[in-house]
């Protein structure tokens, strides 16, 4: 459950937010959704696939970080060992809103900052203040800020994405087979990636559409991701001791 509401400084002034990691604190996820304009940092640490979302049907990429629910491989204890932290993992328990505002007699949309009040990241002693003398953000809320604002740019352009594959057939499912040092073997199933033989035989013209997007570069970050998936599996026969 959440307890999400708009934050401010009145109601808010004395709540800090723990920023280390750990089980306790919902880190412990198998995948993570991420975006285009974060892929440049993804794809050197973590597999990035698509998902399906099952309420709407839309395609949205994620970044693996297991292969099981509830399993996080680079997460140990309150330490997350990658060179970087995806940053839907990083902005709890922050959330970006839209609230409307009357200036000069016209109603504008405006986004806002809302926090989840009953997330195990909130505590009243220990963390990062949000507000300092006077009501004024800290600067560990500006940099959530920014990084609300990052998000919301780059969620916006993932539909973007997703259509502009689409419409050259460049998503399909995939089942991959993993065997760990023990034997064991893991299907993992319901990803799907990006469909290289169409992209390679794509003609001129929807290559230059792709490319002046900025989506051609995105689609082949997906498939260079994808390397890191012997990284993953040496991970998992590490936890298991093997």
């Amino acid at each position: 459950m959440t307890n999400t509401v708009l934050l401010n400084s009145i109601d808010h002034k004395d709540v800090r937010v723990v920023t280390s990691f750990g089980e306790q604190y919902g880190d412990n996820v198998w995948y993570t959704a991420t975006f285009p304009l974060e892929f440049r940092s993804i794809q050197a640490h973590y597999p990035i696939f698509f998902q399906k979302d099952p309420n709407t049907g839309g395609f949205y990429p994620v970044a693996m970080t297991g292969f099981q629910e509830s399993e996080n491989l680079f997460l140990e204890g309150d330490k997350w060992n990658a060179g970087y932290v995806p940053l839907m993992i990083k902005r709890q328990p922050f959330f970006i809103g839209k609230q409307d505002k009357i200036e000069e007699g016209k109603t504008t949309e405006h986004r806002v900052i809302h926090i989840d009040l009953d997330s195990p990241r909130i505590s009243d002693s220990n963390g990062q203040e949000l507000f300092v003398e006077f009501g004024a953000s800290s600067p560990f809320l500006t940099e959530m800020a920014d990084m609300l604002e990052t998000i919301h740019h780059g969620m916006e352009t993932n539909q973007a994405f997703v259509q502009s594959l689409l419409k050259y057939d460049l998503i399909e499912s995939f089942t991959l087979d993993i065997e760990l040092n023990d034997g064991s073997q893991h299907n993992m199933i319901g990803f799907y990636t990006i469909q290289e033989d169409n992209l390679r035989t794509l003609d001129k013209d929807a290559l230059a559409e792709l490319h002046q997007a900025g989506f051609l570069e995105s689609a082949y970050m997906m498939l260079a991701s994808q390397s890191n998936l012997r990284n993953l599996i040496d991970l998992k026969n590490k936890r298991n001791g093997l």
